[in-house]
């Protein structure tokens, strides 16, 4: 793992009397760094170290976010929520609207819960209408976990939020409180902690909690180390005596429910099953998704952020004038809401061609809000359920087919502008794919002919308009690079015609014209002092990828380039078949080629390659649906932020 440390800071242990209630610590950090912090904290409050450190792990990796609050309101290491940032503004409503859901330079939102004009069915030959939302009941607020560790403490909420120190004391003054209302006294092996750190999720779900706490024991068994985002050596010993009695979780009533049925809910994570609604809507219509009875071949799974609370979410999909989406996850726990099978086609990722092949999956979340981050906890819930999701449609675990929406492409020349950008360059994928067990450095090769675009997340801080405004946004890591047209900081971002027909690349959070993302492969094209250019949109890009402190890796895999006397050849949104492959009675679907195109001398990456095919599904008796296979052969390529189809008769396919 590129960011990790292992080298273990030891610190001398100073024992705090913790302040009384209600009034202000006046102490100043201890000295010592974080790791001295936590140690400090534990002996203060009479809390196993390791529960602690295991606790702070699964809710921030240790990290202070630069005093930013999550998704969820929490902040710091110990994800202190403020219960005011979480409660949703409004009866079902989105979150962000008029906060950081602002449409920036373009128009449009990063997820499609609240965006602007893209269809999210896709289709153009059945279009959907911008979908209405019906309010749901407003959300119940979280525990207030800030101010009852400011009460426990003494120390005040701002100082809570800003000071990582101060933070840690009041997560230790929390778990303390839990285990004093179980009736239990401080101190004690860690395993007796076990409904303390049940608690600390802070869950309205049992399940949910009891995936938290068995994750922080794991955590505990297996150690961790590494140097947090603002530079500190953190280091957590394993322990492999650290497993709770087996019973534990069920004298604490925390007994998790029976998963959804059929195979897409892995046990190992809490789950609830809410089904969209498959229902007639009148005039012909139906919603709010599709249902195939045969065999489903599933490509993509499909990252999405929903602009939007957990609630607001989950009340909006079961509305059958609205969109679908497979699954829910909610940030402050990795809470987990099913709402179609597998086997379901939901009307999520703006392009039905890709609706048709992929599962959904939508987090609770924004591309930019003022710079939020997604917990840990989230993140380990949606690996979990991506890895299950994988090895059951046998999906590869690359960024070919685990995609965000900002890749999926638009389907014809007018819709490729409104596509949308979640969950944009605040998405760690390095860490997803390192929970994943596939760690994108995985497919380095020195000589190889490829990079692949992975940036330090912590330490890589590029700069982003658009967080709330105009402005710019809070300094944070990010999974992008920004592309130049020539090898220096002064050179002009490059150039995107579809997304901008006039006018340049911006760098607003919600404009992806002009930036590569991590995992992202693409054909080398050249290097020069401490810049790397790579073959994107039709032009050669360079980014910003210095010795010491690396932007990517050299990779191997397929290329493709145009075959021998084509001056260029064609892109396309989508991998139909030829219209001879339509049998009678079905309408054949236009082959509409996109208003890019590859020029000859230049090459891309290859993620994957089928046979053109399409799934009708028209009517709302799924017995009449089916799938049109056809001949032509396509290769997904990744032009540019997003991939294309190109036909393989048209390029010559190199295996570099």
């Amino acid at each position: 793992m590129r960011h990790l440390a292992g080298t273990a800071v030891l610190a001398a242990l100073v024992v705090i009397v913790p302040a009384a209630p209600g009034k202000a610590d006046p102490r100043p950090e201890a000295p010592g760094g974080r790791q001295a912090a936590f140690a400090e904290a534990a002996r203060a409050y009479g809390v196993p170290e390791s529960v602690l450190l295991a606790v702070s792990y699964l809710e921030s990796r240790w990290d202070g976010n630069d005093g930013l609050p999550s998704v969820a309101g929490g902040y710091g290491p110990m994800h202190l929520v403020d219960a005011g940032l979480a409660v949703p503004r409004g009866t079902g409503a989105p979150e962000g609207a008029g906060a950081s859901g602002e449409t920036g330079d373009h128009g449009d939102h990063g997820g499609h819960v609240h965006g602007s004009g893209e269809d999210p069915r896709g289709d153009e030959t059945r279009p959907m209408a911008r979908p209405a939302r019906r309010p749901g009941p407003a959300a119940a607020p979280p525990p207030d976990t800030l101010r009852l560790a400011s009460r426990l403490t003494g120390i005040p909420p701002e100082r809570l939020r800003a000071d990582p120190a101060a933070n840690i004391r009041g997560g230790a003054a929390l778990l303390a409180e839990y285990r004093r209302r179980e009736g239990a006294p401080p101190g004690g092996e860690p395993v007796r902690w076990y409904g303390a750190v049940a608690r600390y999720a802070a869950s309205d779900d049992p399940g949910a909690a009891a995936a938290f706490a068995d994750e922080v024991y794991a955590t505990i068994r297996a150690g961790a180390a590494r140097t947090t985002d603002d530079g500190e050596p953190m280091v957590l010993p394993p322990d492999p005596s650290a497993v709770p009695p087996a019973p534990a979780s069920g004298r604490l009533g925390l007994h998790r429910p029976p998963a959804a049925p059929g195979p897409d809910c892995p046990p190992t994570v809490a789950c609830r099953w809410l089904p969209a609604p498959y229902q007639r809507i009148g005039k012909g219509r139906y919603g709010n998704h599709d249902r195939y009875e045969g065999h489903r071949e599933i490509d993509y799974i499909v990252v999405h952020d929903g602009e939007s609370s957990y609630r607001s979410m989950v009340n909006a999909v079961r509305n059958p004038h609205y969109l679908s989406w497979h699954f829910t996850l909610r940030s402050r726990d990795g809470l987990v809401a099913q709402h179609l099978r597998g086997r379901d086609i939901g009307w999520h990722a703006g392009n039905w061609d890709v609706n048709s092949r992929s599962i959904g999956l939508e987090h609770e979340g924004y591309v930019a809000r003022g710079g939020a981050w997604y917990t840990e906890a989230m993140y380990r819930a949606s690996a979990k359920l991506v890895g299950h999701l994988a090895r059951t449609y046998g999906v590869p675990l690359d960024r070919a087919h685990i995609v965000g929406h900002d890749n999926v492409p638009g389907t014809t020349r007018a819709t490729v502008r409104g596509m949308h950008t979640d969950p944009g360059p605040y998405w760690d994928w390095a860490r997803y794919f390192e929970l994943l067990g596939r760690p994108l450095d995985r497919a380095a090769r020195p000589r190889g002919h490829s990079v692949i675009i992975l940036p330090d997340y912590a330490a890589h801080r590029p700069g982003f308009t658009g967080c709330g405004g105009s402005g710019a946004c809070p300094p944070q890591g990010a999974s992008s690079v920004w592309l130049h047209t020539a090898p220096s900081a002064d050179a002009p971002l490059v150039k995107d015609v579809g997304r901008h027909p006039t006018g340049g690349s911006t760098r607003n959070v919600h404009d992806h014209a002009a930036r590569a993302s991590a995992g992202q492969r693409y054909a080398r094209a050249g290097r020069e002092n401490g810049w790397t250019a790579i073959w994107y949109l039709g032009q050669k890009a360079w980014f910003h990828d210095p010795k010491g402190a690396r932007t990517s890796v050299r990779a191997s895999g397929p290329l493709v380039t145009p075959r021998p006397g084509l001056s260029s050849v064609r892109l396309y949104g989508r991998a139909y078949p030829e219209r001879s492959a339509y049998p009678e009675g079905v309408e054949p679907q236009r082959l509409v080629p996109l208003q890019y195109s590859l020029p000859a001398g230049q090459l891309y990456s290859v993620g994957l390659t089928r046979r053109g095919s399409y799934l009708r599904a028209v009517t709302f008796d799924a017995s009449r649906h089916l799938v049109v296979g056809g001949e032509t052969v396509y290769h997904q390529i990744q032009f540019g932020h997003r991939f294309m189809f190109v036909k393989a008769s048209d390029v010559t396919l190199l295996p570099r």
